[in-house]
């Protein structure tokens, strides 16, 4: 499931760009910031609480 900055989060956990992979940890409910190489688009997400990820 892709998410992209200036969503809100559904949960708290770290969402690694589509782009270049870099991380970014966000809680529940807070706005996905872009990412520190300035892209939009994350592809995956881990550390989810309440996920095996």
């Amino acid at each position: 499931m892709a998410a992209h900055a200036g969503e809100k989060a559904q949960k708290t956990g770290d969402f690694y760009c589509a782009q270049c992979s870099e991380k970014v940890h966000v809680r529940q409910g807070d706005e996905i910031p872009r990412c520190p190489n300035g892209h939009t688009e994350f592809g995956a997400r881990r550390h989810e609480p309440g996920n095996k990820s």
